[in-house]
């Protein structure tokens, strides 16, 4: 029997993976080169979420595609307790890395609470956008408008709970933008993506 990949479970698989790995990376503000922006490390692959997003709701419908983004956010919120629970447990006195330990992946705690928050409310927005315009015109366009509101809407509610008050508020302003800008760029080259995701549910659980 010829076996063949479940498309579902992939793009399932590989936004929890996204997801988590944006979060760990948001500890790092990078500089953007030429254009000088600030910008939190993890909006190198965050974008890639909402078009990943959109190939589960395309072939596990909708219902599947606001369940994962609920399992994904607890799993975060998982990876983070257990950061902490690590850092708190006495260090063998032989590993001199645990100071980089706690200020690397310690802090990853208000950010993933940040993501968390912003995550929920912005692929729940996404599913419903993506939802509509996919049955009222095509996958493409439901793709990329999703995408845009979607991304607006993450950028600024994460961008002000990760680091508003931590953060002068030029380089929060800075990090809101280029967030915009980078994820706008990221979901523009990956949206035709979506016309290799066959769609294997009825039109109505879109």
């Amino acid at each position: 029997m010829k076996k063949t990949v479940n498309l579902g479970l992939l793009s399932s698989a590989m936004y929890v993976a996204a997801q988590v790995s944006a979060n760990i990376m948001s500890t790092k503000i990078i500089l953007l080169p030429l254009v000088l922006m600030s910008v939190d490390g993890g909006t190198i692959i965050y974008p890639l979420t909402f078009t990943l997003r959109d190939f589960v709701h395309k072939t596990w419908g909708k219902n599947n595609a606001r369940q994962l983004v609920v399992i994904a956010a607890v799993f975060n919120l998982m990876i983070a307790g257990l950061f902490w629970v690590v850092g708190k447990l006495p260090a063998d006195p032989t590993w001199p890395l645990q100071q980089a330990y706690e200020q690397l992946l310690m802090p990853v705690g208000r950010i993933v609470m940040a993501s968390v928050i912003s995550q929920i409310v912005s692929e729940l927005i996404d599913t419903e956008i993506f939802s509509f315009v996919f049955k009222k015109v095509n996958d493409v366009l439901a793709v990329f408008i999703s995408n845009f509101f979607g991304l607006i809407v993450d950028s600024v509610v994460f961008s002000l709970l990760a680091f508003f008050g931590s953060l002068p508020l030029s380089t929060v302003i800075s990090i809101i933008i280029a967030n915009i800008l980078i994820k706008l760029i990221v979901s523009i080259i990956s949206t035709p993506l979506i016309k290799l995701i066959p769609r294997t549910v009825d039109l109505s659980e879109i």
